[in-house]
């Protein structure tokens, strides 16, 4: 009677500690709590948000969309709302970085010779003017802001972006 009793005590232990390894082991690859799901759709829906906006050469649309994705990435960044793995959060730390300069050379756009110089982006077509000011920054984020989805989705669906036209 006395080992059947400690064995189902050892048998719920062993399930126990498996269940809670289990969720840390979620926890730490960044797509196994639901906030971390949720600020992931959120991230999808503004980077297309902010594709759409900035490949339309919508600025008032485009800086809205920046005012709302900046908040997120910091939160991101921060790593105390979410649990994510700290590559991610280098991630939405530079992709805040992007967000906050191109927001601030949108609204002032004599700074524009200031905006730090960014390697260009060849898989993603160039912004219409006048966003074309900034079009190494947002190609920059798009690009970044994705590779941040797939850390927090697994996957990242491709980007709203106009496919260029081959010159026949």
């Amino acid at each position: 009677m006395k080992g059947k009793f400690a064995r189902a005590i050892a048998v719920a232990v062993a399930g126990s500690v498996l269940a809670l390894s289990g969720a840390g082991v979620a926890a730490a690859g960044g797509k196994g709590t639901s906030s971390t799901q949720a600020a992931g759709e959120q991230v999808l829906q503004l980077r297309d948000q902010l594709a759409t906006a900035a490949y339309a050469a919508d600025v008032p649309a485009t800086q809205r969309s920046l005012g709302q994705m900046s908040p997120l990435l910091g939160d991101l960044a921060a790593g105390q709302k979410y649990q994510i793995q700290s590559d991610a959060q280098q991630t939405a730390a530079a992709g805040n970085d992007y967000a906050s300069e191109a927001s601030r050379i949108l609204a002032d756009p004599s700074k524009a010779s200031e905006a730090r110089q960014l390697p260009p982006v060849p898989e993603i077509p160039d912004l219409p003017p006048p966003l074309n000011l900034v079009s190494n920054l947002l190609k920059n984020l798009l690009k970044t802001v994705t590779s941040l989805l797939a850390s927090l989705l697994g996957a990242a669906p491709p980007l709203p972006v106009p496919v260029p036209v081959p010159v026949a």
